[in-house]
């Protein structure tokens, strides 16, 4: 009894004592400062691309993806809970019914309160469609920015602070930097801020249980990315990671089941919650869960840059298979791409490696899942963007080609201005004197890669201009998007094998180490 009390006391000491370091840290490297000084760019930078136009912007009858967000306030303030997600003569399902999580709900029903109280008419029932007036743009814009400075800016404050505790050999220009590419990131601005939507919440929910795990506070991770996969369903890019990298550390515990357990309540207890109102009849469950997996949309939307799209220009997989193959078929693609980087983990679970295993589920789940958005590139770009110091190279090109695939869609919603504005302006902070010393240390090996490198740059350049100011034929209404996915897809499943190879040669080193200290 004593032993455990003295166990118990001793790992309250260690996480005490990692607080102090990380507060410690921050104090002494002054990054708290830097810290507040590029949020506050990066808010006035958001602000900026507000002012331009977003999805569906006076486009009848649907409009777009701006007038689904305010809309799902209009719902959630005017009626019942239980009726949020059920088809009725006070709620048509098919004119942009709420097809998220009820966590997406709660923050409709929030954001939907400040609305109102300020412009009651952008969220009356019925009378609101289409509402855009200077007053309602304004407050939901400011919906969305309050969101990023609440839960992104703090998620990636608790990233950097756990991450670079442990790199103390770390300069301050190489952390400064890192801070700005996080929240700088040119593609979420653009999506959350220009093309509209709460990605930042989601994703930041996300990055906070990614620093949780890396600080060894598990229970607290389950917590925070529970959350994210009840804010957005599209967060379960992330789940193979999160599942092997916390099996293998409690495999590795004096009573692993006792761990599991844990963790798992955690997460039922969370997802209870959450889903509360609808856990009292079984047809408000399933009628919330047959929203959330929209099948018949198809196996893919637009011309986003994975393999379905990709392959269908030789193989029509919509004609030649049913829904219900291809969902078999996209799952099964889907378990078999991510299983080596779930493997590695239960092996050999490691802070570095959970980071690169984040990126290679989510690159499976967006290469082969049913029904992928261009927007979900978003997803690998995030561990990419927690990894960009320790892969610099890698990083710009997945930035690169991730904003380049979504070109069409910002396109549409004339958002070109801010796109090359935001473009140049990650490519400046790239090249400060943080991104220039890690360049030098990994500048390529072969002067053909580079020459390979800088024509497809050259090639991404031409085909922009070709977007902008050549028609395409009238046979082939689609060429150029079409072009675009061609160029993406091949670098995504480059990055896709790069990331994988490097988590793999993780194990590789490990074992080498435990080697050399027998020896």
């Amino acid at each position: 009894m004593g032993k455990k009390k003295e166990e118990k006391v001793m790992d309250d000491k260690v996480d005490v004592d990692r607080d102090d370091a990380a507060s410690w840290w921050l104090v002494q490297k002054g990054i708290g400062a830097s810290f507040i000084c590029i949020a506050l760019f990066a808010l006035l930078v958001r602000v900026a691309v507000s002012l331009h136009p977003y999805s569906g912007a006076g486009n009848p009858p649907k409009f777009g993806d701006y007038e689904a967000q305010r809309h799902w306030m209009e719902i959630t303030l005017n009626l019942p809970v239980t009726e949020w997600y059920r088809n009725s003569t006070t709620n048509d399902l098919s004119y942009w019914g709420l097809d998220y999580p009820p966590l997406t709900a709660y923050q409709s029903y929030v954001h939907g309160l400040f609305l109102r109280f300020f412009d009651p008419e952008s969220v009356s029932l019925f009378t609101s469609r289409g509402y855009e007036s200077y007053l309602g743009k304004l407050l939901m814009r400011w919906t969305v920015l309050s969101s990023d400075a609440l839960i992104f800016f703090p998620a990636v404050l608790y990233f950097v602070c756990v991450y670079y505790t442990s790199h103390n050999n770390s300069r301050r220009n190489d952390i400064v930097w890192h801070i700005s590419m996080l929240l700088l990131n040119p593609c979420l601005i653009l999506i959350d801020h220009g093309h509209f939507q709460y990605n930042c919440i989601s994703l930041g929910l996300t990055v906070g249980a990614i620093a949780a795990v890396l600080s060894q506070k598990d229970l607290v991770a389950s917590f925070l990315f529970t959350l994210a996969l009840n804010h957005k369903q599209m967060s379960a890019y992330f789940a193979p990671a999160f599942f092997s990298h916390l099996l293998g550390k409690c495999l590795r515990c004096k009573n692993p089941l006792l761990e599991v357990i844990k963790l798992g309540l955690v997460v039922i207890g969370t997802f209870a919650v959450v889903w509360w109102p609808y856990l009292h009849s079984a047809d408000d469950f399933f009628g919330v869960l047959s929203r959330l997996a929209p099948f018949e949309r198809g196996l893919y939307e637009d011309y986003v840059a994975n393999f379905w799209c990709t392959t269908s220009i030789l193989i029509k997989w919509k004609r030649l298979f049913t829904v219900q193959s291809l969902k078999l078929v996209s799952f099964t693609a889907t378990v078999l791409t991510c299983l080596p980087s779930m493997v590695q983990q239960v092996l050999a679970p490691s802070g570095k490696g959970f980071l690169y295993g984040l990126m290679n589920s989510s690159f499976s789940f967006y290469l082969f899942s049913f029904q992928v958005h261009e927007k979900s590139i978003l997803l690998p770009l995030l561990p990419a963007s927690l990894l960009a110091l320790e892969e610099p190279r890698p990083f710009r090109w997945l930035t690169h080609h991730a904003l380049f695939s979504m070109f069409p869609l910002l396109y549409r919603d004339k958002l070109i201005l801010p796109y090359m504005a935001m473009y140049a302006l990650y490519t400046l902070l790239y090249l400060t004197p943080g991104g220039r010393s890690r360049l030098k240390k990994t500048d390529p090996s072969s002067s053909i890669a580079s020459i390979m490198i800088g024509f497809l740059y050259l090639c991404s350049s031409i085909l922009h201009i070709v977007y902008l100011t050549i028609r395409p034929p009238e046979k082939f209404p689609y060429l150029f998007e079409a072009m675009i996915m061609l160029m993406c897809f091949p670098q995504f499943v480059l990055c896709a094998f790069y990331s994988n190879a490097k988590q793999w040669l993780l194990s590789k080193h490990s074992t080498i180490d435990k080697e050399k200290k027998l020896i």
